[in-house]
């Protein structure tokens, strides 16, 4: 299957749904299906509500999530005790693709889906993306199309099934299940799926906000394989399409011999930092939150920092539920997700950071080389003491090899969009980095994915657009 999804991956050309097509399709179901997304007063919202107590924002069947409050103390960074609200969403959900070989090729069912929050309505998204409350029907609604082939494994293969966390400064120790199976028999395409290459996903993501970030975390985990330098000169080879930087993105995504250091020496790196940094996070009553505001419309930070909780009247005509309410966070800075990348004995290799979040599940995750909030947060401190993100924002345009807008997850954020980006830079660019950073190549990025909490997932977002084109 690894040389299946390889293939996959190194085909662009679809005779049933060519990208340009798969563009005006989804256009079009912007066009056709209703969309109407209002903000409320929390009060106005059906079935949710704060408790008297003002101690959580919950849903009234104690379903679906909450906004709760936190209290985080630890060792960690400049700030070392601060409370902010959180979602407290313990239940795992399904992210599912349905693949099906045709004429030698794996093609991935992909959905036309809008969530409340997406900054463009339709996005790209997994065959399956649905909370537990909503799978089990707590809505009342009808289930999510073709939810049987993930609960029933004796129609298909499991091809790829992992507990991957959410996002750690939003989300209290988050997980979906991604999973991607396999079917033999032929199966409806309904009105709001397609059949796509992952070539052409990933072609898809070059552009801002097509691809949503579930398909994104899925597609991020799929192994290629681990091969030799002589094999991977060969797949080289017999791809003579592939540009330069495609093939030298292939050799670290395949390459298992060359690497700056050895699995083990990147554990020990990871464990030793554990150990050396606490995380005590206390569940406080939200109107205890010191330094935040509960508003009739909105829980905001007194200077009007990182997000506010909101609340909104939701008509989507093609859901489950077609009216519903609910609150979504919205973002108050732009946000930058970027690795640098750097050749190391022939090899590409990703400039990874160990980073502490709230709502991490065991203390730190492997993320970007830079992830931080901008726009009115950024000032000469955060350049002074966030690593690289001064070399990230002023990078010259020729190191610049990906720059897109990519979205948070829309059925909690409310248009909230990261710059996403990758740089390759030179020779002159030290290996010598700060403690919490490290030097990994692509494929022993991919071996961590396979483990639970290790990657974030904005680092597994950036990692599902490297194509090899």
């Amino acid at each position: 299957m690894e040389l299946a999804f390889l293939k996959s991956a190194l085909t662009f050309h679809n005779p049933f749904n060519s990208t340009e097509k798969v563009l005006e399709w989804v256009q079009e179901r912007n066009r056709q299906v209703h969309v109407n997304i209002e903000q409320i007063r929390f009060d106005e919202m059906r079935n949710w509500f704060i408790d008297k107590d003002r101690v959580k924002l919950q849903h009234s069947s104690g379903s679906f999530f909450s906004i709760e409050g936190i209290n985080v103390k630890t060792n960690r960074g400049a700030v070392t005790d601060w409370d902010q609200p959180i979602i407290n969403q313990p239940e795992i959900g399904f992210l599912g693709i349905i693949t099906k070989e045709v004429n030698g090729v794996l093609y991935f069912l992909l959905q036309a889906k809008i969530e409340p929050g997406n900054v463009n309505n339709v996005q790209l998204s997994p065959t399956l993306q649905a909370t537990k409350s909503n799978y089990t029907k707590v809505h009342k609604g009808k289930a999510p199309d073709y939810l049987e082939y993930f609960t029933n494994h004796t129609k298909s293969e499991v091809l790829l099934d992992q507990l991957q966390s959410e996002q750690g400064a939003r989300f209290m120790k988050k997980r979906n299940r991604n999973i991607i199976i396999k079917v033999q028999e032929d199966i409806k395409v309904l009105e709001d799926f397609c059949w796509l290459t992952l070539g052409q996903i990933k072609d898809l993501m070059l552009l801002d906000n097509v691809v949503n970030m579930d398909t994104r975390t899925v597609i991020s985990g799929i192994s290629f394989g681990n091969h030799s330098e002589e094999t991977v000169s060969f797949f080289n080879l017999i791809n003579d399409g592939l540009s330069g930087l495609g093939s030298k993105f292939l050799a670290s995504d395949l390459n298992s011999e060359v690497s700056l250091y050895s699995f083990d020496e990147i554990i020990h790196w990871f464990t030793e930092l554990k150990t050396k940094y606490d995380l005590n996070v206390e569940s406080i009553p939200l109107h205890t939150v010191r330094d935040w505001i509960i508003e009739e419309s909105s829980i905001r930070h007194i200077d009007n920092k990182f997000f506010k909780v909101i609340g909104v009247h939701v008509e989507i005509d093609n859901r489950e539920v077609t009216s519903w309410d609910q609150p979504l966070i919205a973002p108050l800075q732009e946000g930058i997700c970027a690795f640098i990348v750097k050749e190391i004995d022939g090899i590409l290799h990703f400039l990874v950071q160990a980073k502490l979040e709230s709502g991490n599940f065991d203390i730190l995750e492997m993320a970007p080389t830079v992830q931080c909030l901008t726009g009115s947060y950024l000032n000469e401190n955060s350049l002074q003491t966030l690593p690289f993100l001064d070399y990230v924002l002023n990078a010259k345009e020729e190191e610049i090899i990906f720059d897109t807008l990519q979205s948070e997850e829309g059925g909690r954020f409310y248009r909230e969009q990261n710059r996403n980006m990758l740089l390759l830079v030179g020779e002159e660019f030290s290996i010598d980095v700060p403690e919490n950073y490290t030097w990994m190549t692509l494929n022993q990025l991919k071996i961590f994915i396979k483990f639970n909490n290790y990657l974030n997932i904005q680092s597994r977002s950036l990692i599902s657009a490297i194509s090899f084109k």
